[in-house]
């Protein structure tokens, strides 16, 4: 299709609407539209260990998670009940836009205590998130996961290896009140505070992202670690760097048993990614991606506010 963002302002929406072929391509051109759109740009934060491993996409019955990233490894292991039962690992993009909400607002306001009350319904509102319905129980259901499970970073660093072990946050999220217009005052009751070694860390290894980028991706969970991966990479590279297919697939592969089979679903993602993130330049090739050195995709100026540049 060429560059979306050049075809929309050239053709309009509608029109370059009427030359997608696809489904994704018109997901791709939406995207694009909604970012070019937003007038106020707000700034995400996340940390630099999502950007090289992820959460799983969807639910998975085993207890106990291992992803695979560049120089970096992630362990996430589901905690128990008071019955002793497994509540499970958390997935996909729920599980993803809380992380980030709460990341966000401890970076924001440099407090490990985050307020899960009318800021948080707040910003699902701007995400496009309902806070009622199917969507207060998938939040609930993800928020009790976030809460309960433990996690290992484990980084490659000058021929050294760094370990992170802890949580997300130290106590359980608590969702309180009625989902739906029947709720009196505000949905989210209480706040939340980081895990200790998880904060520092955070602190120490920031990604800024942006937030109507993630808005404009929705509810792709694949779509948002590729532009999240993108953002960290990208605007660091001194030079072209080629990332090959088995790689890609042990990063982002997670249910995909093969590589050819993850191939489509990635370029769809890498697609909308980069609609997102109209700076980054990325070639897809036989073998894998090319990486070009591309400014970041949060501009230094607006980083260096919070402090992060």
């Amino acid at each position: 299709m060429g560059d979306v963002h050049q075809l929309i302002l050239k053709h309009g929406l509608d029109g370059a609407r009427a030359m997608a072929a696809t489904k994704a391509e018109r997901v791709v051109i939406d995207a694009a539209a909604t970012l070019m759109a937003e007038e106020e740009s707000r700034l995400g934060i996340t940390h630099a260990g999502f950007a090289m491993t992820s959460l799983p996409h969807k639910r998975i019955e085993e207890g106990f998670w291992r992803r695979e990233g560049h120089r970096t490894t992630l362990l996430v292991e589901s905690g128990r009940d008071r019955a002793g039962k497994i509540v499970g690992v958390p997935y996909g993009s729920i599980a993803r836009l809380i992380l980030l909400y709460l990341q966000t607002e401890a970076i924001r306001t440099n407090s490990p205590e985050v307020e899960l009350g009318r800021s948080m319904k707040s910003w699902m509102g701007r995400m496009n998130l309902s806070t009622g319905g199917k969507t207060y129980q998938l939040v609930t259901e993800q928020a009790r996961r976030i809460s309960a499970c433990r996690l290992t970073f484990f980084a490659d660093r000058d021929g050294l290896e760094a370990r992170h072990n802890g949580a997300f946050v130290q106590d359980a999220i608590t969702l309180s009140g009625l989902a739906g217009e029947e709720a009196q005052g505000t949905l989210w009751q209480d706040r939340v505070r980081l895990d200790d070694g998880f904060w520092r860390s955070l602190r120490d290894h920031p990604v800024p992202i942006r937030e109507e980028a993630i808005k404009a991706i929705g509810t792709r969970s694949l779509a948002i670690d590729v532009y999240i991966w993108l953002a960290y990479r990208l605007h660091s590279l001194g030079k072209t760097t080629s990332v090959s297919w088995p790689a890609i697939h042990a990063q982002f592969g997670a249910g995909f048993r093969l590589v050819r089979q993850l191939k489509p679903s990635f370029t769809e993602a890498l697609n909308l990614a980069m609609a997102v993130y109209p700076e980054a330049r990325v070639d897809v090739t036989k073998d894998g991606l090319t990486l070009h050195p591309s400014p970041p995709a949060v501009p230094k100026l607006e980083a260096r506010r919070l402090g992060l540049g």
